[in-house]
C-alpha cells in the first residue's frame, strides 16, 4: 500500500472578508468629516459671527443629504458597481472638505458642508454597508453589518481627538485639512482592492449553497428603480414603522447628540477637548455594541432588539441635562458608556427587518429608512441650534428626544410583515 505524501491543503481565507475589510477602511475614512460638526460649532461662531442656528442649518442640509441620497445609491451601486460610486463619494468628502478653508460668507458653509459633503458621504453611508452583506455574504450577515456599521464609530474614535485639538490648536482650518486628507487617502485603496460581486472573483458568496442564483448587475435606470421601490414599500405598514423609527433613532444620535453635546457641554463650562473626549469614549463602546447587536441580530427576533435600545436610549436622554458639569462626574460616564453601546446598535436589526420583510430589495428600502432617520436627525439638528438660540439651554431638546425614542419603541414592536397595509 502506498501512502500519499501530499500535505492537506490549506482551507483559503474567503474573497469576501477582504472585501470587508476595504469597505470598513472605506467607512473609516469617510467617518471622519461626520465627527466634525460638533468640533467646529464654536469656531466658527467665533471668527465669523454666525449663530448656531446658520451653523447648525448647514449641519441639518448635510445631514439630509447624507440620508435622501442613500437610495439613490443603492440603485447606482447596483447599477453601475460598489468601487465606482465609493471612490467617487470619498473624492467628494474631500473636496468639501478641503474647499471649507476657503470660505468667508455662511452660504459657503451651506454649499460646501451641507451639500458637496452630504452628496458624499450619503453615496456610502449605511447602505454602502448593505449592499456589500447583501452580496458578498449569506453567513454572518448580521455579525458583518454590525462591524461595518462599527466602521463609523471607529472613525469618530480616531477623528474626534484629533480633530478637537487641532480646532483649538493649529485651527478648524487644519482640523478640515485633515479630513479632505484622509478621505483622499483611502480613495486608492477601494478603488484597487473593492470588487462589486462575488462573481468579478470567480467565487460565490460566503455561506452560498452551491448552484444559489448569480446576483447580475441592474440594468434599470438607478433613479427609476430607487423611487419604485420606495412607491411599493410605502403601500406597506412596516415601512413607516421602520422610517418613522429610524428618523427617531437619527434625531437623537447625529442630530442632537454629535452635533450639539459639546456646545452643550462647553455651556456648562467644560472644556471643548474634553467633551470630544466623552464622544469618542462613546465611539469606543459604539464598537462594542454595534458588533454584539450584529451577532444578536442573527438569533433574536430584531424588533425586539429595537424595542428594547429605543426605550433604553429615551430613558437615559431624559437624565443626561442633570449630568453636565464643568469636570467628568462619574454619573457622566455611565451615561457616556451605556449610551455609547446603544448609540448605532439599532442599526444591524433594522437592516435585518428591511432585508426579512421586503427581499432582494431590501438594500435599496433600507436606504429610504435611512433617509428618514437623517431626516430627523437634520430636524434635531436645526431645532436644539434654534431652542438653544432663543432659550438659552438645550433642556427642551433632551426631554423631547427621549420622548420621541420611547414612541420608537413602541412602534418597533408593532413592526409586522410587508403584507399588512
Amino acid at each position: 500500500m502506498t501512502l500519499s505524501t501530499t500535505a492537506p491543503r490549506q482551507r483559503r481565507l474567503h474573497r469576501a472578508w477582504f472585501v470587508a475589510a476595504v469597505a470598513f477602511v472605506a467607512i473609516l475614512g469617510a467617518a471622519g468629516f461626520r465627527a466634525t460638526p460638533g468640533v467646529l460649532i464654536t469656531p466658527l461662531q467665533e471668527e465669523f459671527g454666525w449663530s448656531r442656528g446658520t451653523i447648525s442649518l448647514a449641519v441639518s442640509i448635510n445631514l439630509i443629504l447624507y440620508g435622501l441620497t442613500a437610495p439613490f445609491a443603492a440603485a447606482l451601486m447596483d447599477r453601475f458597481g460598489m468601487r465606482r460610486v465609493v471612490s467617487l463619494a470619498l473624492l467628494l468628502v474631500a473636496a468639501g472638505s478641503g474647499f471649507t478653508v476657503m470660505m468667508t460668507a455662511s452660504w459657503h458653509l451651506l454649499l460646501l458642508w451641507g451639500v458637496l459633503v452630504g452628496l458624499g458621504t450619503g453615496s456610502m453611508a449605511l447602505v454602502f454597508a448593505a449592499t456589500v452583506t447583501d452580496r458578498w455574504f449569506v453567513r454572518h450577515r448580521g455579525l458583518v453589518t454590525g462591524v461595518l456599521t462599527a466602521a463609523g464609530a471607529t472613525g469618530q474614535l480616531i477623528f474626534l481627538p484629533v480633530l478637537a485639538h487641532l480646532a483649538e490648536g493649529p485651527g478648524w482650518r487644519v482640523a478640515s485639512l485633515a479630513v479632505a486628507g484622509a478621505a483622499l487617502a483611502v480613495a486608492p485603496f477601494v478603488w484597487w482592492l473593492l470588487r462589486d460581486r462575488p462573481e468579478d472573483v470567480g467565487t460565490t458568496a460566503l455561506g452560498a449553497e452551491p448552484g444559489e442564483a448569480r446576483t447580475v448587475p441592474g440594468t434599470r435606470n438607478a433613479a427609476v428603480r430607487a423611487v419604485t421601490v420606495l412607491a411599493a414599500a410605502a403601500r406597506t405598514r412596516p415601512f413607516w414603522f421602520l422610517a418613522g423609527g429610524f428618523a427617531i433613532c437619527g434625531a437623537s444620535t447625529n442630530g442632537l447628540v454629535s452635533t450639539h453635546f459639546i456646545p452643550a457641554a462647553h455651556d456648562h463650562g467644560m472644556a471643548e477637548p474634553v467633551a470630544a473626549g466623552l464622544l469618542a469614549v462613546i465611539g469606543i463602546f459604539d464598537i462594542v455594541g454595534t458588533v454584539a447587536s450584529g451577532w444578536l441580530s442573527d438569533r433574536i427576533d430584531p424588533k425586539v432588539l429595537l424595542g428594547v435600545y429605543y426605550a433604553l436610549r429615551g430613558l437615559s436622554l431624559m437624565v443626561l441635562p442633570g449630568l453636565f458639569a464643568a469636570t467628568t462626574e462619574p454619573s457622566m460616564l455611565i451615561f457616556i458608556v451605556f449610551y455609547g453601546l446603544d448609540w448605532v446598535a439599532t442599526v444591524p436589526p433594522t437592516v435585518a427587518l428591511c432585508r426579512r420583510v421586503y427581499g432582494p430589495d431590501g438594500a435599496v428600502v433600507f436606504g429610504w429608512v435611512f433617509g428618514s432617520h437623517q431626516v430627523g436627525a437634520a430636524l434635531a439638528a436645526f431645532g436644539a441650534g434654534l431652542a438653544r438660540d432663543q432659550l438659552g439651554a438645550y433642556d427642551v431638546a433632551w426631554f423631547g428626544a427621549g420622548a420621541l425614542c420611547l414612541l420608537a419603541a413602541g412602534m418597533s414592536l408593532a413592526i409586522g410583515h410587508a403584507g399588512k397595509r
